[in-house]
C-alpha cells in the first residue's frame, strides 16, 4: 500500500505530495492540469523506464520518493523508495537508503502496485497472461494440479536433456574421444588426492633441507641445555646468587622469580627443539619419491590446472565422456526409457491440470460477466476458452492455452478482446476482473486512469459502486472526471495548473466546502447555487 508519494521537478510539477487513503482516493481536475505527470511518478516508483524528457524545464533532475507498507508473511514492512532522474537521462534508485536498481524496484514495488490505465492494459490483451488471472481466482482448485504439472514438466525437460547428452556423446568424434582417454590416462597414472599436493610441497621443503635443520636444532639444543656452558646453567647460577643476595635486600627476590620463569620457558623450548631434531629424517629414498610425485603433480597442474580441483574436474569430464561412449547402447536405452516415463507422467498431470482449469473456467467467466453487467456493459460476456496445444508448444504454465474472449451480445460470436473490445470496454473488463479477484490479487494498490472514458449517466453510478466495492479489498487510486466516482472517495485531491509564463501543476487535498465546489465544477462546470446544492446532496448520500 502507498502511504505517501512526494514529487519534485517532474514535467510541470515543481513540488507535490500525495497521501492516498487505504480505501478509495480520487484525483480530479481540468484536462491538461497534469494528472498524467502524477501517473508518471507512480511508474517511476514501479521501476519503469525513465526519460530525460520527464525533468522539468530548467532543472538538473527530478525526484520521486515514496513510502510503502508491504504485506509479507512475517507481517507488514515499511519500504522507502527514492528515484532520481537527471537531465542527462541517468536514473538512480535507493531502497531504504541503499543503492539499488530499477529491476529491484520493479520486483518489490511493481509487484504490489498495478497501474490500470487504458494504455497499460497490454497484459489483458495478451492471451499468455490470462492463465494467471484464472489460476489466481481458483487457487485452491488449480494450485495442487499445477504444482504436480510443473514438477513433471521440469522432470521431462531434464530427462530430454539427459537423452540429448547421451546422443551427443555417442556421436563424439574420434579426436574428442582420444583426447578424453588421454586425459583420463594421464591423471589416473598419478591418482592425485585433494590436499595432497600442498602437503607434499610442505614436506618436501623440510626433507630437502633435513641436514641443515638437524644441525641448527642440535646447536640450539646444546646452547640451551648442553653439558658445558649452557644457557640454563648460567640462568640457574644467576638465580642462586640472587637468592643469596635477597637475604640482604628483599627486592632481589622478584628478579630471581622472573629468572625462574625464564628457566621454565627455556626448558620447554629445549625439549621441543630436541624432539624436532629427532623427528627430522635423512631418508634419501623417501626424498626422491616425494620429488618425483611433486613433479608429476606439477605436470598435471600445467596441463589441466591451475588448481588440483581443475585437474580432477577435467578427469571427471573425460571419464564421463569415455563412459558414455563405451556404454552408449545401455545408456541410450536407459535415457530413452526415462524420457518415456517422464512424458507419461507429464501427460497425466497435464490432463489433471486441464480438468481443474476447465472446471473452474465457467465459474470465473460467470463472476466476471456479472461484474461487467454491473458496469452497464449490456449483454456483454466474458468467455474463458481452454485449448490443448501441440506437445511442442507446452510451457511450464500448462499444456493448453487459456484465452479470454469478449462476447458483445448473446447472439454475437465471442472474439479475442484485442480484436473487438474498445479501450473503454477493456478498462471496465479489467475493473471487473480485479473485483472478482478481490483479496487474492497479488497487487495491493490499483491505480485506474481513464477507466471512466465515455461513461455517463447510470453507467457512471454503476462504475462508482464497483470502484467502492473494490476499495474494500484494495487501496484504489482513480484519476476521474466523474462526480459520481469522486463523491465515493475517502480522500479527494484536485490537480490544477497555475501560471502562464512558467506554469506549475499543484495537487491539493480538498475537504468541506472546497470539495463541494470541486464536485460542482465536475457536474456542470461552474459553482452556481444549483450546482453546489447538487454536489452537497451527492456527498451526503
Amino acid at each position: 500500500m502507498i502511504d505517501e508519494i512526494h514529487v519534485e521537478n517532474l514535467a510541470l510539477i515543481r513540488s507535490a505530495t500525495l497521501t492516498p487513503c487505504a480505501g478509495l482516493s480520487v484525483l480530479t481536475g481540468e484536462t491538461g492540469a497534469g494528472k498524467t505527470a502524477l501517473l508518471s511518478a507512480c511508474k517511476l516508483l514501479m521501476g519503469e523506464r525513465a526519460s530525460a524528457s520527464m525533468v522539468r524545464d530548467g532543472e538538473d533532475s527530478l525526484s520521486v520518493s515514496g513510502r510503502f507498507f508491504l504485506q509479507e508473511e512475517e507481517g507488514e514492512r515499511d519500504l522507502v523508495v527514492t528515484r532520481r532522474v537527471g537531465a542527462d537521462g541517468r536514473s538512480r534508485v535507493t531502497l531504504d537508503g541503499r543503492i539499488a536498481s530499477a529491476g529491484e524496484l520493479a520486483a518489490q514495488v511493481g509487484a504490489v502496485v498495478d497501474l490500470c490505465g487504458q494504455h497499460e492494459h497490454q497484459r489483458l490483451l495478451k492471451a499468455a497472461s490470462h492463465v494467471t488471472f484464472l489460476d489466481t481466482w481458483a487457487r485452491e482448485q488449480i494450485a495442487p494440479a499445477y504444482e504436480e504439472y510443473a514438477a513433471a514438466f521440469e522432470a521431462a525437460a531434464a530427462a530430454a536433456s539427459a537423452l540429448e547428452q547421451v546422443r551427443a556423446a555417442a556421436s563424439s568424434s574420434s579426436a574428442q574421444l582420444d583426447e578424453a582417454r588421454f586425459v583420463l590416462r594421464r591423471v589416473d597414472e598419478v591418482k592425485p588426492q585433494l590436499g595432497e599436493y600442498e602437503e607434499l610441497v610442505d614436506a618436501l621443503a623440510k626433507a630437502e633441507n633435513a641436514e641443515a635443520l638437524i644441525n641448527a636444532t642440535e646447536g640450539a639444543f646444546q646452547a640451551l641445555s648442553g653439558d658445558e656452558g649452557s644457557a640454563l646453567d648460567a640462568l640457574n647460577t644467576a638465580i642462586y646468587l640472587l637468592d643469596q643476595a635477597s637475604r640482604y635486600d628483599a627486592a632481589l627476590a622478584d628478579r630471581a622469580k622472573t629468572l625462574r620463569e625464564a628457566v621454565y620457558a627455556a626448558e620447554d623450548v629445549a625439549a621441543d627443539v630436541r624432539d624436532y631434531r629427532d623427528s627430522v629424517d635423512l631418508d634419501q629414498v623417501e626424498l626422491a619419491r616425494m620429488q618425483e610425485r611433486v613433479s608429476a603433480m606439477q605436470s598435471l597442474l600445467r596441463s589441466f590446472g591451475p588448481t588440483m580441483e581443475d585437474v580432477l574436474a577435467a578427469r571427471d569430464k573425460a571419464a564421463e565422456l569415455v563412459s558414455l561412449v563405451d556404454d552408449s547402447a545401455e545408456r541410450l536405452a536407459a535415457a530413452e526409457k526415462a524420457v518415456e516415463q517422464a512424458e507419461r507422467q507429464l501427460a497425466a498431470t497435464a490432463d489433471s491440470l486441464d480438468k481443474a482449469r476447465k472446471k473452474a473456467a465457467p465459474g470465473f467467466a460467470k463472476a466476471v460477466t456479472a461484474q461487467m453487467a454491473r458496469l452497464c456493459m449490456g449483454g456483454a460476456q466474458l468467455v474463458c476458452e481452454i485449448s490443448r496445444q501441440d506437445r511442442k508448444a507446452w510451457t511450464k504454465m500448462g499444456p493448453s492455452s487459456v484465452e479470454f474472449l469478449f462476447k458483445p451480445g448473446a447472439d454475437m460470436a465471442a472474439r479475442p478482446l484485442a480484436r473487438i473490445a474498445s479501450g473503454g470496454e477493456v478498462s471496465r473488463v479489467m475493473l471487473a476482473l480485479k473485483v472478482v479477484l478481490g483479496q487474492r490479487d497479488a497487487a495491493e494498490t490499483l491505480i485506474f486512469d481513464e477507466v471512466d472514458a465515455g461513461v455517463g449517466g447510470a453507467t457512471a453510478v454503476a462504475l462508482a459502486d464497483v470502484l467502492a466495492d473494490l476499495a474494500t479489498t484494495h487501496q484504489v487510486i482513480v484519476v476521474t472526471h466523474l462526480a459520481q466516482v469522486a463523491v465515493r472517495a475517502q480522500a479527494h485531491y484536485v490537480v490544477a495548473k497555475q501560471g502562464k509564463e512558467s506554469p506549475e501543476t499543484t495537487i491539493t487535498a480538498v475537504e468541506g466546502s472546497a470539495r463541494v465546489e470541486e464536485i460542482a465544477r465536475m457536474l456542470s462546470g461552474d459553482t452556481s447555487a444549483a450546482s453546489l446544492a447538487h454536489a452537497a446532496e451527492l456527498l451526503a448520500q
